[in-house]
């Protein structure tokens, strides 16, 4: 008897080992598939992905090349030397736009000028000399809010207080004040977000060596922030450039047969000159073509100066990391 069973429980056992042993190879060969799509799934969500993102680049830069093509096309028709370097004439239906070029200009630097140092002062303040304080993300919550109001309000804030309570006129000073309000806020956030980029450690080796809070400060975290403040520099440029509230209140004129003579004299714009021409002309076939054509200088020239301002902070960017 005992003969007996024992080859019989080898052979149970025998054959436990090979189902066990076949499924585990079914096991191995479903997780296999399981992998394999999971894989695949991955592989189709990533495609659908950057199809989503290609699409949403692609419309843009479709959308961006349409309006630039758009005005091109409209406003080269009226572009000439004498288109450049003359003043308005007959009803502004003939002439140039040399005054609004000027005007445009003298506004949109006086504006960078007040707010460059102003909002990079303000950053650093905030972020190195200000402790963490729920007082402190209230002021930097309103700094946010605050470049989201609208542009009017500015203007009639500029008009209320550099116009008329410091006395300033209808002026280039006064519109390069209330522009260069209208940009601070994105100034100040770019340079808080550039200042805060910076590692911790660099100021820590810093003070560990010797040098002052200042020192620090100058000679280390500013040239390392600075190309990202830079970057919110030409953002401000191209909306002070098209601002047309704050100085319709503040520093524009609807015609002028000069160029301006002081900070304290009036200036045309571009960006209210094409609003003149194209609400308040009275001959709209030919000033419509001269709005077009001032619409396409002004595209010029904020394509120029962020030009300008990026070959700068390419400079420094490339100063810095040797």
């Amino acid at each position: 008897m005992r003969k007996l069973i024992f080859p019989v429980r080898c052979c149970l056992t025998a054959g436990k080992n090979i189902v066990q042993r076949l499924k585990t190879k079914i096991m191995k060969k479903e997780d296999k598939r399981t992998i394999c799509r999971q894989a695949d799934s991955s592989r189709i969500k990533q495609k659908i992905g950057f199809g989503i993102i290609s699409l949403c680049m692609f419309t843009t830069v479709l959308f961006l090349f349409a309006i630039i093509c758009f005005i091109g096309v409209k406003g080269i028709r009226v572009i000439s030397w004498e288109f450049l370097t003359q003043a308005p004439r007959d009803s502004m239906t003939a002439g140039g736009v040399a005054p609004a070029i000027v005007g445009t200009i003298c506004l949109t630097l006086g504006a960078v000028l007040f707010s460059f140092p102003l909002g990079v002062a303000c950053a650093i303040y905030l972020c190195e000399y200000t402790p963490k304080s729920y007082i402190v993300n209230i002021i930097r919550i309103s700094i946010n809010n605050l470049a989201g109001v609208p542009s009017v309000v500015f203007g009639l804030f500029g008009l209320a207080v550099f116009v008329k309570y410091f006395g300033f006129g209808v002026s280039i000073l006064s519109g390069s004040l209330a522009l260069g309000i209208v940009v601070l806020p994105v100034i100040i956030s770019a340079a808080q977000e550039a200042l805060l980029a910076v590692p911790q450690s660099l100021r820590e080796a810093s003070l560990a060596v010797g040098a002052t809070k200042w020192q620090t400060i100058k000679k280390l975290v500013l040239p390392a922030a600075m190309p990202g403040i830079l970057t919110g520099v030409i953002l401000s440029i191209g909306r002070v450039a098209g601002e047309t509230a704050p100085i319709l209140f503040t520093a524009a004129a609807f015609y002028l047969k000069g160029y301006p003579k002081s900070i304290f004299s009036e200036v045309m714009a571009l960006p209210y000159h094409i609003y003149a021409l194209m609400t308040e002309g009275s001959h709209p076939d030919q000033q419509t073509a001269i709005a077009y054509g001032c619409c396409l200088i002004l595209l010029c020239l904020v394509l120029l100066v962020s030009a300008i301002a990026i070959f700068i902070r390419q400079k420094q960017r490339s100063y810095y990391h040797g």
